[in-house]
């Protein structure tokens, strides 16, 4: 179909792919607390309870976790000499942190949050339902021999740009299902190779995103055995992410940084179909309440959640419907239609969304690991330009003025989340690298 976009400020922004900040009319207090949504703030909390059962059994499939008891956490790393680099030393920025899901254990991305929650719970509810794990059992025994071979009777499936498919490929292994990774072209080849090391199957589709994931779901559709981890509608996922929220209140808390009235947090979060964003959103706003404004950051011309939001559609509007091409370097971004669930939960939960132009994701990549020796990948580097567009551009003034916190700027706290990195192989990391210097000397 085609899409008409109300005539806002940031229009013809939107429709000639350049970069710019789209505030969500619809945002509003307490949203989280609609009886309407199909979550709320006691499922975040049943998220982390499922986490803590689970932990036993991670840090026994995966030896990287021993040292945390199990724990999938990332630092919350201070801007120093990046912030000087980014133009963010003016006390209108306040404090600025990177939330390092780059180095994520186990997947090396934010997609560690989501898939392997997922993966392990349905391990155990297959594991209980089928006799293999009783009432006060210790949960370590789905890692026993008899289970995996258990579980080598099923087969997980995906369907991913890249992240997810690594999240949710080595948490199926780990345990000894089979998995299946249904991957879009824009996946990466070194994303492929790592999974196939793997063994997991990878399919691999020359259409995008969209139709990876609807092919995905139509094979596991016609086979009981195959579990089907589905990212446009699941909650599973979008609760593994929400628990991040409460890892980052309680680093904030051990910094002796506070969020209130006085002193509002921003969140900005590289959004792809939404999931892993709209996840930790929705925790924050469990915790923050109304202190906490959360950014999702796109591509120009992928910028799936911007485009449906902004149209006001009950029906899920794509960039192609607006004529965008989805054509981008940031391959966990390269999404051209949101998820429908994320879209319902987020749909006055989200302050805005802002947009950035592929040579900038390579800029700041290099900018990144020159000056603080964060390596990125592009769709990760994503949110380093946030504070900008909320201190500096008209519509993040207008957001200010309209939220009553230009005055507190100078106390506001700032979480880039950076989504990606740690996994990509050196060469790879090299060539972007080369590409930021070819585009520095332009």
């Amino acid at each position: 179909m085609n899409a008409t976009l109300p005539a806002e400020p940031v229009l013809d922004d939107v429709l000639a792919a350049r970069p710019t900040l789209w505030l969500n009319p619809q945002y509003r207090p307490k949203a989280i607390e609609s009886a309407q949504l199909p979550i709320g703030p006691a499922d975040v909390q049943r998220a982390r309870v499922n986490w803590q059962r689970l932990a036993p059994l991670l840090a026994t499939c995966f030896p990287e976790l021993r040292a945390t008891h199990g724990e999938i956490r990332s630092e919350l790393v201070e801007l120093q000499q990046l912030r000087d680099a980014l133009g963010y030393r003016g006390r209108e920025f306040g404090n600025v942190f990177i939330k390092a899901d780059s180095h994520l254990p186990v997947a090396g991305s934010v997609k560690a949050r989501g898939g392997v929650y997922e993966v392990f719970l349905f391990a155990e509810g297959l594991a209980r339902d089928n006799g293999l794990l009783a009432e006060g059992e210790d949960i370590r025994k789905l890692a026993s021999e008899e289970a995996r071979a258990f579980f080598s009777r099923y087969t997980v499936a995906v369907g991913s740009t890249g992240n997810l498919g690594l999240s949710v490929g080595i948490a199926s292994r780990s345990l000894g299902f089979k998995s299946t990774v249904h991957m879009s072209s824009d996946a990466k080849p070194w994303k492929v190779e790592r999974l196939r090391k793997l063994g997991v199957e990878v399919v691999q589709h020359e259409a995008d995103y969209t139709t990876a994931v609807e092919n995905a779901r139509e094979v596991a559709d016609a086979d009981p055995t195959i579990y089907f981890v589905d990212d446009e509608q699941s909650r599973h996922l979008f609760l593994g992410y929400s628990a991040a929220a409460s890892e980052l209140a309680a680093q904030l808390n051990e910094r002796g940084i506070i969020v209130d009235g006085k002193r509002p947090l921003f969140l900005y979060l590289p959004c792809g179909i939404g999931g892993a964003p709209g996840g930790v959103a929705f925790g924050a706003k469990a915790i923050f309440g109304d202190n906490v404004h959360a950014f999702f950051v796109e591509p120009v011309q992928s910028p799936c959640a911007l485009v449906h939001m902004m149209s006001g559609s009950q029906k899920l509007v794509s960039v192609y419907d607006v004529g965008l091409t989805n054509k981008t370097e940031a391959d966990g971004m390269a999404v051209a239609r949101m998820s429908a669930f994320v879209a319902t939960v987020m749909r006055e939960m989200l302050a805005g969304v802002f947009t950035v132009a592929d040579d900038d994701l390579f800029k700041l990549l290099r900018m990144a690991w020159t000056a603080q020796h964060q390596k990125l990948e592009p769709s990760a580097a994503a949110a380093l330009l946030g504070p900008e567009f909320l201190v500096h551009h008209p519509e993040g003034k207008r957001f200010q003025s309209e939220q009553h916190i230009t005055d507190k700027m100078n106390r506001a706290t700032h979480v880039l989340w950076t989504t990606g990195g740690s996994f990509v192989p050196e060469e790879q990391f090299k060539a972007f690298l080369r590409q930021a210097e070819i585009l520095k000397a332009k």
